[in-house]
Formats: structure tokens, sequence, C-alpha cells
């Protein structure tokens, strides 16, 4: 018999991946291709939809080829996604209004802000788990739909766009729901992804007429919500499309419940931290959607066709493989490699912290207009040790998140699975196991990302049979424990607080 896979899209904020996996949960082949990022002004970032598209359809094409896989021998395909990222696009033409307002842009902090201290910002995280925030989908579907079209009327454009998203000319979504539009020509996302758009009350799964009211988004833009996991609910490839055969578009997920998936956290509990452009802490909290009283969003984990919904409580931290990227922008360091060598050379960061707010600090702070901040230089400061202050700052956002998350759960944490890239940075996870004074645990397989939506996807058609084999599947790879006395990390943990402190309410909008 010819060998069967499950391939998996993972669309990140920097690029575009498509795995290949076998049954063991091992990588066959990989194919990456990043796209554009676009800062039309301070505070604004997009992605192109139809780049995105493209570099979809690209790696696709170059992951089966590399492993001489012909698209039939894919039992299934899983989509992970950016996720908050918005684009409305036209039924007809396929065609988006706008760039996709990307989950870091920071366009609607005013509406936001206009929301929070009133009974709305109650109601909203009531019904969706969520904080008033720019952050989500809803205040950013709301932009596009005021500003999206160039007339020269505000109340013609308004008019305009929401008459046509009435009629069923526009329709919105989140990148997994335009990928799964251009695969199969169905409109639909699943609960993780509709979680976060600030439209979607998780208790009742379902859109939310008071929300859809409060941000003016027609009902009939929406996507169709579905299990995480199925079968037959997304639809099938276009056999006579690009990739030439039809294979069944079974598992969806947004990519911090993916990696939750990926690393097998099935079980209350259970908890995984995600190091990407941001990091993402989530922890599996079962049936129950536990109310956050600390700064935590409330979220959906994942749901398998035929079963509940389960939940998690989530810290988003907006900027940490990013500040990575932003040492190499400013020329401190050639590539990421580099930072390990550099924050080695120097026995400590010299007093200097770095708070890397450059698109505000997520939870618990939740401050829109915190930005990046140094301090504690002084003439002896060197590269070496802004760098090693860049990596700390990883580690003291994680203990921010893990501290408020132990509040809430009452579930202390012993162990902390890890994945993403920047956990290839041996130093980095062990940095992370002193400031936490806990265990990190780092995996064979840290594409976790993709690995939860091919195993949500092989799952549904049957590939895999039950939870006990994914279990089965995942390897350590190493294990990391701490080697700083408990009372030295506190010390420098109780300095970052007085760090945050100093960037935040720093933006305005008078300034250039």
């Amino acid at each position: 018999m010819e060998a069967t896979y499950v391939g998996a899209i993972d669309q990140g904020t920097t690029g575009t991946r498509f795995i290949v996996f076998d049954r063991d949960g091992a990588v066959v082949s990989s194919a990456y291709e990043t796209h554009e990022q676009i800062y039309p002004e301070p505070g604004r970032v997009e992605h192109d939809p139809i780049e995105i598209w493209e570099n979809t359809q690209q790696v696709m094409r170059e992951g089966l080829s590399m492993a001489d896989i012909d698209a039939t021998q894919l039992a299934a395909l899983g989509i992970t996604n950016q996720r908050e990222t918005t684009v409305v696009w036209e039924t007809d033409t396929g065609t988006p209004i706008h760039n996709a307002l990307v989950w870091q842009d920071r366009r609607t902090t005013d509406r936001a802000e206009e929301l929070q201290g009133t009974d709305e910002a109650e109601l909203i995280r009531s019904k969706t788990g969520l904080r008033c925030d720019a952050y989500f989908s809803a205040t950013k579907t709301e932009w596009l739909l005021d500003n999206a079209e160039p007339l020269k009327l505000q109340q013609s454009r308004s008019r305009d766009l929401r008459a046509r998203a009435r009629g069923g000319e526009l329709l919105m979504g989140t990148i997994d729901a335009w990928l799964v539009y251009k695969l199969t020509g169905n409109h639909r996302t699943d609960v993780t992804n509709a979680s976060r758009t600030m439209l979607y009350d998780i208790r009742e799964t379902e859109w939310d007429e008071e929300l859809l009211a409060e941000f003016d988004v027609p009902r009939e833009m929406l996507p169709e919500v579905r299990p995480s996991s199925d079968e037959s609910l997304y639809g099938h490839t276009d056999g006579d499309g690009f990739l030439g055969a039809q294979v069944p578009v079974a598992g969806v997920l947004g990519d911090q419940q993916a990696a939750l998936f990926g690393q097998t956290c099935f079980d209350a509990g259970d908890a995984k931290n995600t190091y990407g452009t941001g990091s993402f802490y989530l922890m599996n909290t079962g049936a129950e959607a536990v109310d956050s009283e600390h700064g935590l969003l409330t979220t959906v984990g994942f749901q398998r066709s035929g079963e509940p919904v389960q939940y998690a409580l989530e810290g988003s931290i907006f900027v940490t493989g990013a500040a990575i990227e932003w040492l190499e922008d400013v020329d401190l360091i050639r590539n990421a490699a580099q930072t390990a060598e550099l924050a080695q050379s120097v026995d400590d960061t010299g007093g200097v912290y770095v708070v890397p707010a450059f698109t505000g600090l997520g939870a618990p702070h939740w401050d829109g207009r915190a930005r990046g901040t140094i301090v504690g230089m002084t003439r002896g400061t060197e590269k070496s040790h802004i760098v090693r202050a860049t990596l700390e700052s990883i580690a003291y956002q994680t203990r921010d998140i893990v501290e408020t998350m132990e509040t809430d759960s009452g579930v202390e944490t012993t162990r902390v699975r890890v994945d993403g890239g920047a956990v290839q940075n041996d130093f980095l996870c062990q940095l992370q196991s002193d400031i936490l004074q806990t265990e990190i645990a780092r995996p064979v397989v840290d594409e976790t990302t993709a690995l939860g939506a091919a195993y949500a996807a092989g799952l549904a058609v049957g590939y895999w049979e039950t939870l006990d084999e994914l279990r089965e599947n995942r390897q350590i790879e190493r294990e990391f424990i701490p080697e700083m006395p408990a009372e030295t990390a506190d010390r420098k943990y109780g300095r970052w607080a007085t760090a945050v402190e100093r960037s935040l309410d720093w933006a305005r909008e008078e300034e250039p």
C-alpha cells in the first residue's frame, strides 16, 4: 500500500510553512516562505492576504515535492494560523477590500479605550473571556468597514460597505477562514479562532447579537463556526486546483491552541508556552471556562467533533521573538543564533533591563500605550548587556504570566512544556528555568503548532484513532532544571517590575 501522511499549513505572523507528518508525528518534509510586513504608520501593521495565499500554494507544492509525495497521499490537511489578524473580502471575486489588519496593529486603540471601564467592556469580558483591546478582531472589522474603500465621504463609505456585507457581498474572517475559503470555497472557521474575535460567546458557542450590534458588524459576513477537528465540515480541496487532488481539510485551530494540542495538553492542568513573534502561555482548564481576575484571557482551547468544548486560560505576550528580530534590525546582532554567545560573554546585564513593549503590553498589564524601554544603562553598558537583557525580558514576561495563572487557577506550576523557534536557544531555556524556578521540557518536534493542526486533522479522518496514540508520539529532547538560587531569581524579577512601570502609558496620539 502507498504510504499516507497528514499535511499542516502553519500560517504565521512572519511567514507560511507547510509540513508533512507521518504516523509517528515526525516531520517528513517542510517548506517555508516569508511575507512582507507592512507598516503604513507607527502602530499599524498589515499583511497582503493575496501574498499569503500565493505563498501557501508555493510551500505546499514545495513540501510535497521535497518528499516526493503526491497530494493524493495526504489523508487530510490541517490549518493553523496567526490569530486575530482580520481580512474582509468580496464573496464573488475572493478579492480583499484592504490589507489584513494584523493582531499587532494598534490603530483601534482609541476605540477600545472608549469601551474600557464601561458596562460594555464587562459585557465583552463576560461573554467572550477577553479584555476589550485593539488586539482582537472586532474593532479591526469595524475599522475596515468604516475605512477600507477610498471614497470621499465617511458616511458613504460606512453605508456602502455595511450594505454590501448585509447583502452577502462581503465576507469577514481570520486567516484560517481566508485559507479555508481559498482552498475549499467554504466560509468557515473553528471555535478557537471565533473565540478570538471579541464577537463570539464562548459559553453559548455562537456569534453574539449584542456584540455584533456594538461594533456594527453584519451577521451575514461572519463565517460558520465548526469544531476544531471534524472530517466533513470544512470541505475538500478542488481536484482541479493547484494540488490536483481532493484532500479533506479536517482540522483548524488558532496557532496557540494548535500548540496546546500538539503538546498533547489534553487534560485540565496541562500547560505549554510557545515562543514565537510573541509568547503565549496556555493552560487547559477542561470543560470549565475559568474567569481570570488578574488580566488573563479565558478562551476556547479546542473542540473535537461531537464532544464538549475544552477551555483554557491564556497569557498573551506581544513581543518575545520579535525582540530578537529587533536586535538584528538595529545591528546589535548578525543573526538570532548570536544572542546566546553574546549573552554568555558577560556575567549579567550590568543592571540593564529591556522592556520590549514595541506594540504595547499584553497580559497581565494590558497597556496598549506602553512602549519599548531600556533602563539602567551607564557608560559601561555594552551591546552584550543589552542582548542579555533582551533575552531575560522573555523569561521575566513569562514569569508574569505563570504567577498570574497560578493565582487564578489555584494550580502550582511544576513543569512547563515549551516550543517555538526561540527554544532552540539553550541559554534562553536555562534562563527561563532559572527565572521560573521550574523544570522546562523541550520536545524533539519543536514545530508543535503545525503538529497540533495535523493531529486535529488526522484524528478527524481516523488516521490516528485515539489521543493516547498522540501522547505516545511525544518525545522530550531535553529538560532544563533551575540552577540559579531562588532568592537571586526573585530579586532580579522584582527589579523587572520596576522597569515595566517605566514603560507604561507612554504613547500619545499627538506625537509623530
